[in-house]
């Protein structure tokens, strides 16, 4: 089990509340434990956590493209900076 470090809070009806509490009772637990668990259960269900590594696989690869460096013999390259990424970028995107 891990340390629990974050907080979240929000507002619920009386009757959600009650709900909890009653379910809580019922299985001799914290109505945090039940929330835990149910939060598991929708994100094991959903797929939220192979969902989120595909999508950050897709986004670091796309990204990489854009990943470098420029090199010259320039010693002012870093004020006109901008306009030699674009440059490169238009290079790179007409071929």
């Amino acid at each position: 089990m891990c340390m629990k470090t974050e907080v979240y809070s929000w507002r619920v009806s009386t009757e959600l509340k009650t709900g909890l509490q009653r379910e809580a009772r019922r299985r001799k637990t914290s109505i945090g434990a039940l929330l835990d668990e149910a939060a598991r259960d929708l994100l094991k269900r959903d797929g939220a956590d192979s969902n989120f590594e595909a999508e950050q696989i897709r986004l670091h690869k796309a990204a990489s493209k854009y990943i470098g460096t420029i090199s010259g013999d320039n010693p002012h390259r870093s004020e006109i900076v901008r306009e030699l990424v674009r440059e490169r970028l238009r290079q790179r995107r007409d071929r």
